[in-house]
């Protein structure tokens, strides 16, 4: 796979049926002690990628991109999986090893597999073909970037146990599961969900997935979220320990955290005792943190700032997984960018605070520990209170869970369930006394002495393995709706396919989706209907107002709508502007070593913008001083006749001209008259001239006889190449 070239989709659905996969289970990062990346040093920092993109600060670093120690997790969910492998292979290379696949709504109820790759709403539908293009993809991706990445997705539901199954046939690493799950928010019946939990766990064991459970669910779920807190560690001893002696090992068994508040509580008086009695309750098994869907709403400045407090958190609570839940959650829509942005977030919080308990320590007196010892104590009675009613099935029924009173205060608005009731009530049969079945990895009763097989004996090897071990008896089922599958899809967008015909998109090839931003001097009602008519007359299609935020009730409201266009743009007809030509800062340095180099700058005519220039030559900014470069700055408003005086008088080399007012094209009348009156003064030869400015454009200033010009968005170490580069030539 070339990185210059895009994923041929059709390519990784191409032979399906014969793919294996080459690895099974969970991979976490390899750390490197004291990591030293351009003379930075970090304490708590992963293998670096092969290929990458680094954060947008890191070019004034050599373009280091040192990756957390944290498993980075980016959830995918678009509905179709063909356009998720590209989001893969985008979060892969922005630092995600931990690709969770949402399962479409309503596949909880679903008894058994489902085939094809039908469209998913809410998320993907869960399918070995969809399963295995994925992972398929992933050996690829991450090939590309150098490291093993994670694939995940949720064994839970009435099909739970055939789902792990197919998860464990086809290399999936990663999976959810957790019987309370099933039983408080899915309403399938506490005795089923907990036999097939015993079953699932057994399979995911075999398969050395890792288990992530689903107790975080309460705090998104109950009416005032902190209070369940004593609960939450209640229920994730319940499936931890459950989990353990289904078979699975206690480092593939994560507790899905969630910080139970956020601002504007006093996120940290909350959050921070909870992840601590987490930590000190189940210091045997694995941390992953997430953010609390409860409160996302449609800002992203919103979303990040709890990002990050969260993961503030996760570093003083060691966490091992970090998840990025993104703005999607409240605009209902999942966007290419936010799972990118999301993945930069938390590489850039983590590094950002590589080494911190080497630093800082949490308290062992005060209001932490007594708040973490208070959580420890209610959780405790929680589970005492629950074994003396007759435990947690009879608990579940009196409505234990997700009551929004913290224990041992009750509310009454707790989530009861019949034990005898829900989706699958009835269909758990103990098994007879010649109960046989031939398959590896099976929990509970199997009378393998009927048939001569010893303690230790796998009950498969007497048809010759099953499809663990043999997966040629795999039955693999291909696309069986004619019109809601892949293949349908991709002709619909054949025109976009591999080819130079691009539209925008936001979360499917081609979607047209684009978002406008508009702030509106008016109150929200009148501004979101402004802002849709404002969409309208641009003739975007099915404008919707995604975000808004009110700056002041009567002065203004910023409001975000999303809208598609029709059109789409042929690459091939394109015309690009100059791309710069720029010397690393190592060579423009060995170059200007030994010579002295002198330049005169200043903004010209009447203009008195200054912080444009001052930015290309203070060193401060990265500007040319740092390459020893000799400035003399004359300030605002400098003649022109000023400028190429002192030019002559110091023997410079270059003038720098800032001009940024535009009217009546006076920037470019000026850049004429130094260029005329240098010509007039015969030392026309002498320096370069080069003109900036936000409104100038390079090819326009070349014509008025400057050098060269510059515009929005220029560095120093542009304007340090040119001259370099000139001063080369002559």
């Amino acid at each position: 796979m070339k990185i210059n070239e895009k994923l041929d989709i059709r390519e990784i659905l191409k032979d399906l049926d014969k793919y294996e996969p080459r690895r099974r289970g969970w991979t976490w990062r390899k750390p490197v002690e004291n990591l030293d990346m351009e003379g930075n040093v970090y304490s708590d920092a992963s293998e670096p990628l092969k290929n990458s993109v680094p954060l947008p600060a890191a070019k004034y670093f050599n373009n280091i991109d040192p990756q957390p120690i944290q498993v980075i997790t980016s959830e995918i969910a678009s509905g179709r999986f063909e356009d998720d492998i590209r989001r893969m292979r985008m979060a892969a290379w922005h630092g995600a090893d931990h690709l969770m696949v949402i399962r479409t709504a309503g596949q909880s109820h679903f008894d058994g597999l489902i085939e094809g790759t039908p469209q998913g709403i809410g998320g993907v539908a869960i399918t070995r073909k969809q399963v295995r293009a994925q992972r398929k993809a992933l050996d690829i991706i991450e090939d590309e970037v150098g490291r093993p990445i994670n694939y995940h997705s949720y064994v839970s539901g009435v099909a739970g146990p055939d789902i792990a199954v197919m998860f464990a046939e086809e290399g999936v690493n990663g999976a959810h599961q957790d019987p309370q799950y099933n039983v408080l928010y899915r309403n399938i019946n506490m005795i089923r969900s907990f036999v097939d939990a015993a079953e699932s766990k057994k399979i995911m064991a075999w398969g050395d997935i890792l288990q992530i459970d689903g107790a975080h669910n309460a705090n998104a779920t109950a009416m005032v979220a902190w209070k369940v807190m004593p609960e939450l560690l209640v229920q994730h001893a319940i499936n931890s320990l459950f989990s353990v002696k289904a078979g699975i090992k206690k480092d593939n068994i994560a507790l899905s955290t969630v910080p139970p508040t956020a601002v504007p509580a006093p996120d940290l008086k909350i959050n921070l005792p909870y992840a601590k009695a987490l930590r000190d309750f189940f210091s045997e098994y694995k941390m992953r943190a997430q953010m609390n869907t409860k409160y996302m709403e449609t800002s992203t400045r919103e979303a990040t700032v709890t990002h990050v407090l969260n993961m503030m958190i996760s570093k003083l609570t060691k966490t091992d997984i970090q998840s990025t839940i993104t703005p999607d959650e409240g605009r209902n829509v999942p966007w290419h960018m936010y799972n990118v942005e999301a993945c930069d977030t938390a590489k850039q919080a983590l590094i950002g605070m590589d080494g911190l308990l080497e630093m800082v320590e949490l308290k062992d007196t005060g209001f932490l520990p007594k708040k973490v010892r208070d959580l420890k104590e209610r959780s405790i009675l929680f589970f005492e209170e629950l074994l003396q009613d007759g435990g947690y099935f009879q608990a579940v029924e009196d409505g234990y869970f997700i009551d929004s009173g913290i224990y041992p205060e009750r509310n009454g608005d707790g989530i009861s369930r019949e034990i005898n009731g829900g989706i699958g009530a009835n269909t758990v049969y103990e098994r007879d006394e010649d109960y046989f079945a031939p398959v590896t990895a099976h929990y509970g009763y199997n009378n393998t002495k009927q048939y001569g097989l010893k303690d230790g004996e796998s009950p498969a090897s007497l048809i010759g393995g099953s499809t663990f071990e043999d997966r040629s008896k795999i039955q693999y089922i291909d696309e069986l709706d004619p019109v809601d599958n892949v293949n349908t899809r991709m002709a619909e967008k054949e025109k976009y396919i591999n080819s130079n015909i691009v539209k925008p998109e936001v979360e499917w090839l081609a979607d047209g989706v684009i978002v406008i931003d508009v702030t509106l001097p008016t109150s929200v009602r009148y501004a979101e209907a402004a802002a849709l008519e404002i969409a309208k007359k641009m003739n975007l299609l099915e404008p919707e107002v995604i975000h808004r935020e009110v700056l002041h009730q009567a002065e203004a409201t910023r409001v975000q709508v999303k809208g598609k266009v029709d059109f789409d743009i042929n690459l091939d007809e394109l015309t690009l502007a100059e791309e710069p030509d720029i010397l690393s800062d190592k060579e423009i340095k060995e170059f200007l070593e030994d010579r002295d180099i002198k330049i005169v700058a200043g903004t010209v005519g009447e203009d008195e913008h200054s912080v444009g220039l001052r930015e290309i030559i203070d060193i401060k900014h990265g500007g040319i001083e740092k390459y020893g470069i000799d400035c003399l700055y004359l300030g605002t408003s400098v003649p022109i006749t000023k400028l190429v005086d002192a030019a002559i008088e110091t023997n410079a080399d270059a003038i720098l001209m800032s001009t940024i007012i535009s009217h009546d094209e006076v920037h470019y009348k000026n850049m004429k008259k130094t260029h005329e009156y240098a010509v007039e003064k015969g030392v026309r030869d002498k320096f370069l001239i080069i003109a900036g400015g936000t409104q100038v454009t390079p090819e326009t200033a070349r014509k008025q006889g400057v050098d060269q010009g510059f515009a929005r968005g220029t560095k120093g170490q542009h304007v340090a190449s040119f001259i370099v580069k000139k001063l080369k030539e002559k």
